[in-house]
């Protein structure tokens, strides 16, 4: 089935939190904004998913609900045909979202004062993760060398010696950056974290939007040490736009750790799935793929887009081209280093709704990410407020 990216979805009264005007209000100070902010997608679900989801919906019960085993084939199968990982079917765990997993993971496997280290820039629910369950924050910053993100190893060692790491929480591949780490890159994170006894925490939800040229190596796929020193967070929420559903695949091959995050998931009553989420869940993986593929070269369209745009418009801004995710990150130093006075100029000049760079840390100060998941023409005007709010 040939997909049509290009149609623009009215979102507007469809309890939207990216759409909704009390939320701009609440975000932004203001309601009238079009908004690139929040990471789902302006796209309609592949055509399988959507019918999944009505004909569960055409049975008038929707009580409580247990998940089949064609719910974990499926995601076995799709793990194992796109990074040629086998797991099983038992070390998966459901959560209703990464963010939550990450919370319950930090109470299974840390005490409060222990301390986690993070890289920023990076998705700021880390952060506020750790903070909200009394933990310390250890930030070993990316190193941009001007085109690209690096990982500073010799910082990571130091820090997780000095400061007694816990955990390494590992966004891969990385938002807002848009890096696919390499076999190697992540061999030697992988390393450092065995030799200090720390668990690494790897956030894999964007695995499935990696381009052309690029290719997402699960961390845990790499050697049986790995596997069994790590959790890995996946979902389908980013890959099929079905964050809404509330569904996440938790792999953990280590019986150890398996029981001590049951332990956590019963005490916070975590297990039950809504009907219609297992039914999305499942359909995505087995029948979701094609529209997966068209997907990702309109992005990568989206991507040349905004180069393009910005190479025309605004010469002095930099996009830091991703290698993944749907979610550009922007350099605008050389037009205001200022972070607070650029997201100002952002809102009230160009009228539309980004987040800005410092959301993700103060390395992030001066750039902005803007979600490109969506109709070329949206994009088109957007880009086009942009310019107007940095230029006037």
């Amino acid at each position: 089935m040939k997909y049509n990216f290009d149609n623009t979805i009215d979102r507007r009264n469809t309890y939207s939190r990216k759409w909704d005007p009390e939320i701009l209000e609440e975000m932004f100070g203001r309601n009238d904004l079009l908004p690139f902010w929040v990471a789902d997608m302006d796209f309609r679900v592949a055509k399988p998913i959507e019918d999944a989801i009505v004909n569960r919906a055409n049975h008038p019960i929707y009580g409580y609900s247990k998940r089949p085993e064609s719910y974990y084939d499926a995601i076995v199968e799709w793990i194992n045909k796109r990074f040629d990982y086998k797991i099983k079917k038992e070390w998966i765990m459901y959560t209703p979202g990464v963010v939550p997993a990450i919370n319950y993971i930090i109470q299974a496997f840390t005490d409060e004062k222990d301390s986690i280290m993070i890289q920023e820039p990076v998705y700021y629910p880390f952060r506020r993760s750790i903070e909200n369950n009394n933990r310390n924050v250890v930030n070993s910053p990316l190193e941009f060398d001007g085109e690209k993100y690096n990982i500073n190893f010799k910082d990571i060692e130091e820090k997780i010696q000095s400061e007694n790491v816990k955990i390494f929480i590992l966004c891969s591949p990385h938002n807002p950056i848009g890096r696919v780490w390499t076999k190697t890159e992540l061999e030697k994170l992988g390393n450092i974290c065995l030799e200090n006894n720390v668990l690494i925490v790897s956030d894999e939800i964007h695995n499935d939007l990696v381009y052309k040229g690029y290719i997402h190596t699960m961390l845990a796929s790499i050697n049986k040490d790995f596997e069994m020193n790590s959790i890995t967070c996946t979902a389908p929420s980013k890959t099929f736009n079905l964050a809404g559903m509330e569904a996440s695949n938790i792999i953990i091959p280590n019986s150890r750790f398996r029981e001590k995050f049951q332990e956590i998931l019963d005490l916070n009553n975590i297990g039950f799935q809504n009907p219609l989420s297992i039914a999305a869940v499942e359909s995505a993986y087995k029948e979701g793929e094609d529209w997966l593929e068209q997907l990702l070269k309109y992005l990568q369209g989206n991507i040349e887009f905004i180069e393009e745009y910005l190479n025309k418009n605004l010469p002095k801004a930099k996009l830091i081209k991703p290698q993944a995710t749907y979610l550009a990150w922007i350099d605008l130093r050389k037009y205001e280093s200022d972070g607070e006075i650029l997201e100002n100029k952002i809102i009230n000049k160009g009228k539309i709704a980004l987040n800005g760079g410092t959301w993700f840390g103060k390395d992030g100060e001066g750039f902005m990410r803007l979600n490109f998941a969506c109709s070329r023409s949206m994009l088109e005007k957007g880009l086009k407020r942009l310019s107007k709010a940095i230029n006037e």
